[in-house]
């Protein structure tokens, strides 16, 4: 049932759980044997991702006829995977035309011609390759042409002292002081476009701690790739102005869209100050970070009317940052801990304060056009991620459930580091 807008700033409040081993005061991030103080907004830095446990979904017969990413044939393009799958082969198509759904910049849709083309390219996300067929292999969803951003072929218009080195950029976004901070890779190349990936912090966090972690750990995965930025939330219609290593109560209420309007003035400052591929913009936070995520990609889906979010990849989110419904495809990616005693796994939890995690991911899966099927739950032993099927060419939908709490860090029995972070960034990498 959605929340009532009245609840919707005072729920997150409640967040407060303790994890096998450690303690997460509020929503906020810490490291495994590393406890914070009650009342502290987690001053420990997460564990560094480890290896996947599981592969992700091929999707095979990406071909290349037609224009950019139109479709390029009759065949559709087969889907492979499921829990922990390898993937499999797709049916390539024979040479004609149909409507494609490429784009370019930040468009999505439009038709495409068909014709001749090359086989299948093989599937991502850790799935083997697809086979294409001899007509033309199927187009993906979205550009595949990077989408150039208006500070691509310029100088920064940001001053060089006030990036990669945690410091704290000001900017004023309605009657509200906000801030953010920003890394960019050190051989950033003016006519190169990167990915861009936001990273909203948790409650009890703030954008110190997102520098500090690294981005929930994505950056050192980036390969010099991909920018990332860290917004600041608020509380209570105020800004969050804390210097530390999280602030207590911050996080994304986002009243009428407060924090969504802050969230485009970020894109659009750094997209106008460095190359940004506008076809890859993503998104990413654990627990009211996931929630900001979910309402990011809901509000601002690459295609739509301002929209820019190519994917996003959740932890543990709820629906604590408005009450949008997805109606456009979205790359959509989470995991939730099964023991969530703060954000609830799914309906039928108990012991938890707030929200449904699966409920998030079965509204993307009609977006996406996926046909549902109730992930796999794990109530003991490894993680289990599921792909779903069906979904649209491009718009791929995975969930990993693991038996545990409200953590941003899961692992599985045995494992010294997460398997989270590396197995969130192949999913966005993939597009």
């Amino acid at each position: 049932m959605p929340m009532k807008r009245t609840k919707r700033q005072v729920l997150p409040f409640l967040a407060c759980t303790v994890g096998a081993g450690f303690m997460i005061a509020g929503c906020s991030s810490d490291n495994a044997g590393q406890p914070s103080a009650p009342g502290s907004a987690g001053r420990s830095n997460h564990n560094q991702a480890g290896a996947t446990a599981s592969a992700g979904a091929a999707v095979g017969g990406s071909g290349t006829g037609g224009q950019n990413s139109g479709t390029g044939g009759n065949g559709a393009s087969g889907i492979a995977g499921s829990v922990n799958s390898n993937g499999g082969n797709s049916v390539g198509g024979s040479a004609g035309s149909s409507s494609g759904v490429g784009g370019h910049a930040s468009n999505v849709g439009g038709s495409a011609s068909g014709g001749s083309g090359s086989s299948g390219a093989g599937g991502k996300s850790g799935g083997a390759g697809g086979n294409g067929g001899a007509g033309g292999g199927s187009g993906g969803g979205g550009s595949t042409t990077p989408g150039m951003s208006a500070g691509c072929g310029k100088a920064p218009t940001i001053a060089s002292n006030m990036y990669n080195n945690g410091k704290n950029i000001p900017m004023t976004v309605g009657s509200m002081q906000r801030r953010y901070i920003l890394s960019v890779p050190t051989n950033y190349n003016n006519t190169k476009a990167y990915k861009l990936v936001i990273a909203y912090h948790q409650r009890d966090g703030n954008d110190n701690q997102m520098y500090a972690n690294k981005y929930y750990h994505l950056q050192p995965l980036s390969n010099d790739t991909t920018i990332f930025v860290a917004p600041n939330g608020q509380q209570n219609n105020s800004p969050c102005s804390g210097t530390g290593n999280g602030e207590s109560g911050c996080g994304w209420p986002n009243p009428n869209d407060s924090d969504m309007n802050f969230a485009d003035a970020v894109v659009k400052a750094v997209e106008e100050s460095f190359c940004i591929d506008t076809n890859r913009i993503f998104a990413t936070g654990w627990s009211f970070g996931g929630s900001m995520s979910y309402a990011t990609a809901c509000e601002r889906p690459l295609g739509a009317t301002n929209g820019y979010i190519r994917a996003i990849a959740v932890y543990s989110g709820s629906q604590l940052s408005g009450q949008c419904t997805p109606s456009k495809p979205v790359g959509y990616y989470a995991s939730h801990g099964t023991a969530d005693d703060v954000l609830c796994y799914d309906g039928n939890s108990s012991g938890c304060q707030v929200g449904n995690g699966m409920l998030l991911a079965q509204n993307f899966a009609k977006a996406n056009g996926c046909t549902w099927a109730t992930p796999q739950k794990v109530t003991s032993g490894n993680h289990a991620c599921t792909t779903l099927m069906g979904c649209m060419s491009g718009y791929p939908e995975e969930f990993c459930s693991f038996n545990g709490p409200h953590t941003p860090d899961p692992k599985d029995p045995g494992q010294g580091n997460s398997w989270e972070y590396q197995k969130a960034w192949d999913f966005l990498n993939q597009f």
